[in-house]
């Protein structure tokens, strides 16, 4: 069984961003970049899938620049058998990432398809769900627990009204929420056996894909500035301040 996990390098979760002065973007500039959480979840639970001896062989892929070598054998110290590298300078939009990795699941041929239910550089939640789409087939999202047996996968997912449990048959895609698991602690010696494991780089032009991009971003801008607290003497005084701003 073959499990391929998306693994998108992102700005890291504890850098504070910063958008640059004519508003084009955010900086990355000498900024850390890291793995998405959400897919460093997905990658962990693919390992310990194969860890129970129901998966053999773990793919990490990702469409990035082509300084992402780094973050790919990131993804190879934790555990995986091999990468691939999509090789794209711009920035992709999530049906174009999508399409992408259709290309590599018809030639990997994967039984499960593992992504992380959002990226959090822009929270679009959308991949995963187009992937099976485009696929044609099943998909379960916002997995907190997953069991994978006779070509079947079981998911455990929150919902509003409590727990959901679903069952698709494989090949399918499964996208990972943060209560799925714990990703492991790289070790040295991991990070030595990675720099052997080898990465397959594709030029995103050679796989075929129209980006056909429609969302065009004319402007970033940072939240604005929170106003100072007012205090309020009693509940009829606040009332009137909500009044007072249209909030009531």
């Amino acid at each position: 069984m073959k499990i391929l996990v998306g693994y998108k390098r992102v700005v890291d979760y504890n850098v504070r961003i910063q958008v640059k002065p004519d508003g084009s973007g955010v900086v990355t500039d000498g900024v850390k970049l890291s793995a998405n959480p959400f897919d460093e979840i997905a990658l962990e639970e693919a390992l310990r899938l194969r860890d129970k001896g129901v998966a053999t062989e773990v793919v990490v892929a990702t469409i990035a620049p082509a300084d992402a070598q780094a973050h790919l054998r990131n993804g190879l110290a934790m555990g995986a058998n091999r990468a691939i590298h999509v090789v794209s300078e711009g920035g992709i939009q999530s049906l174009t990432a999508a399409r992408a990795f259709l290309k590599l699941v018809e030639k990997e041929q994967p039984d499960l398809v593992i992504l992380g239910k959002q990226a959090i550089d822009d929270d679009a939640n959308q991949t995963g769900q187009m992937l099976a789409t485009l696929w044609g087939r099943p998909q379960a999202t916002f997995a907190s627990k997953l069991d994978v047996a006779e070509g079947k996968a079981t998911v455990t997912r929150e919902v509003d009204a409590g727990l959901e449990t679903l069952e698709v048959d494989l090949p399918a895609v499964v996208t990972t929420d943060l209560r799925l698991n714990e990703p492991r602690f790289i070790k040295l010696p991991d990070i030595m056996k990675a720099k052997s494991k080898p990465i397959d780089t594709i030029a995103f032009a050679d796989l075929g894909v129209d980006a056909g991009d429609t969302l065009k971003t004319t402007s970033y801008a940072p939240p604005p500035k929170r106003s100072k607290g007012v205090m309020v003497k009693d509940a009829a005084e606040l009332v009137a301040a909500l009044k007072q701003k249209g909030l009531l």
